[in-house]
C-alpha cells in the first residue's frame, strides 16, 4: 500500500472513532439512555436531561480539538505537515 493511501486510511479511521464517540454520546445518551442517565443529577439536572443539552455540544468541541492534534500528529508521521 502506497503512503497516501496508508494515511488516507488512518484518517478515516480516526473520523470515524470521532464521529462513533459523537454518536453514542448525542443519540445515546441523550436519547437511548436517557431514562438509565436521568437517575443521575449533575448540577441539579438529570444526567440525560444535561447530555441533550450541553453534554453532546461539550462533546463535540472536544472531538474538534482532539482531531485537530491527532491529525497534526498524523501529518509530521506522513510528512504532509504544512508550514
Amino acid at each position: 500500500m502506497s503512503k497516501m493511501n496508508e494515511y488516507w486510511k488512518a484518517n478515516l479511521k480516526l473520523v470515524g472513532l470521532c464521529i462513533a464517540i459523537w454518536f453514542v454520546v448525542s443519540f445515546g445518551f441523550s436519547i437511548l439512555f436517557v431514562d438509565a442517565l436521568n437517575g443521575i443529577r449533575l448540577g441539579g439536572y438529570k444526567l440525560g436531561f444535561w447530555f441533550a443539552q450541553q453534554g453532546s455540544i461539550y462533546t463535540f468541541v472536544a472531538l474538534i480539538f482532539f482531531y485537530a492534534n491527532r491529525m497534526a500528529k498524523l501529518d509530521r508521521k506522513f510528512g504532509v505537515e504544512e508550514d
